[in-house]
């Protein structure tokens, strides 16, 4: 489940289902809220490229950042650990 947590839409799994283990919520909201973010600053690079033209090359980038805080989200979860990421960490806990 800490695993599923971080895998995009697949989060609401683990938050649906594992109400009671309160390290699976934890991660489990941080994923989505990881996603929301990606996905909000996916589509503001999308319009600016369209506006300005060379914001396209943006993409890559943010793919490979968020990629790589999967990968120490997934790695943190399977520890023990809570890997905390400044801005998304304050508005998951809000959740």
């Amino acid at each position: 489940m800490l695993v599923l947590s971080y895998l995009g839409i697949l989060a609401l799994i683990p938050l649906l289902t594992e109400k009671n283990d309160r390290e699976v919520q934890w991660h489990a909201k941080h994923g989505l809220v990881l996603l929301v973010a990606y996905l909000v600053l996916m589509v503001g690079i999308m319009i600016a490229s369209f506006v300005v033209g060379f914001f396209g090359m943006l993409q890559i980038p943010l793919w490979l950042g968020y990629l790589v805080v999967i990968i120490l989200g997934i790695t943190n979860a399977l520890n023990g650990k809570r890997f905390v990421i400044p801005g998304v960490s304050e508005f998951a806990e809000k959740l």
